[in-house]
């Protein structure tokens, strides 16, 4: 099980970091398509990027687990709402909800 939760913990951080360091020019234009300001979208990047990185380090410091994974759950919850504000199509959907479900996998690990 410990083995699980640490490739969850890298497939999400891993998964933020391309998204939002190497694919910025997407994210631009689903903000823009979402009418979220620049101000925001750099907001929820450098928190994003921020939580992976206390991903990575709750691999050795299982304290920050729990934190981490409630805050990137709910910030992939916001995605799926915004996703389906804006009526995108489900491929759309698919990769925000599977770090939404991972993340909640791993907050839950934490409490049971």
């Amino acid at each position: 099980m410990k083995i699980i939760i640490i490739l969850f913990q890298i497939i999400i951080a891993s998964s933020v970091f391309i998204v939002w360091i190497f694919r910025n020019d997407n994210i631009s234009q689903e903000f823009k398509q979402y009418s979220l300001s620049s101000l925001t979208k750099n907001l929820v990047g450098a928190i994003k990027i921020s939580l992976s990185t206390i991903l990575i380090l709750a691999i050795w410091y299982t304290e920050l687990l729990f934190f981490s994974a409630v805050l990137m759950a709910f910030l992939m919850l916001c995605a799926q709402y915004f996703h389906f504000k804006v009526n995108n199509p489900i491929h759309k959907f698919l990769p925000s909800l599977f770090l939404f479900i991972i993340s909640l996998f791993l907050a839950l690990t934490k409490i049971l």
